[in-house]
């Protein structure tokens, strides 16, 4: 863009006023850019800060054809790239040397609610189930045994165990969905 290359040249030369107009043209932009990433104000403005002040020290090195938009969003971004590694780092470290407890977020509402609708769907389809799949998915999916574990318990050779659980998974998921169905059809009689 023409507009562009005057502006990265006044940019290159430190002109204030350039600095001005690219603040004016993109800080909404990068703000709500970084704040849908994000989904948080505090970080958004702190990664929002650091990109204008990467933008000051890099300004003297761009090429005369640079296209300011990609430019300012894949910093913008290389950001929050950035903070979301050093947030899992600092997790990692926190969690593997236990200086501090680090609480497990709690899920949202919508969250919650969602899940418990998921359980309910699912413990009603594996209530469905025939007795032989019922118990190779609750032994092997509830506790955690091994295919091979939940063989002897049912007194199955390990692959007839993997036959009957791989059976299981099957009639399950087409309970889930056919539930599913079931409540769009529904939807579709009542709503017009």
């Amino acid at each position: 863009m023409d507009g562009d290359s005057a502006l990265v040249a006044r940019l290159k030369a430190a002109d204030g006023d350039a600095f001005d107009e690219l603040f004016a043209r993109f800080h909404p932009r990068l703000f709500n850019f970084l704040a849908r990433l994000s989904r948080r104000r505090d970080v958004a403005e702190d990664l929002l800060e650091e990109t204008w002040l990467r933008v000051v020290a890099h300004a003297p090195r761009l090429r005369p054809d640079t296209c300011l938009a990609p430019w300012l969003f894949t910093i913008a971004r290389n950001l929050f790239a950035s903070y979301c590694r050093s947030r899992q780092v600092d997790y990692e470290a926190a969690v593997g040397i236990h200086l501090w407890p680090v609480p497990a977020p709690s899920p949202s509402p919508f969250e919650a609610a969602a899940a418990g609708q998921l359980q309910k769907r699912i413990e009603v389809a594996l209530a469905t189930l025939p007795g032989t799949y019922r118990e190779a998915l609750l032994l092997v999916a509830l506790e955690g045994m091994t295919p091979s574990e939940a063989a002897v318990v049912c007194g199955v050779s390990p692959d007839a165990m993997r036959q009957r659980l791989s059976r299981a998974r099957a009639l399950l998921a087409d309970r889930l969905e056919g539930a599913a169905s079931v409540r769009v059809a529904r939807l579709g009689e009542v709503w017009p």
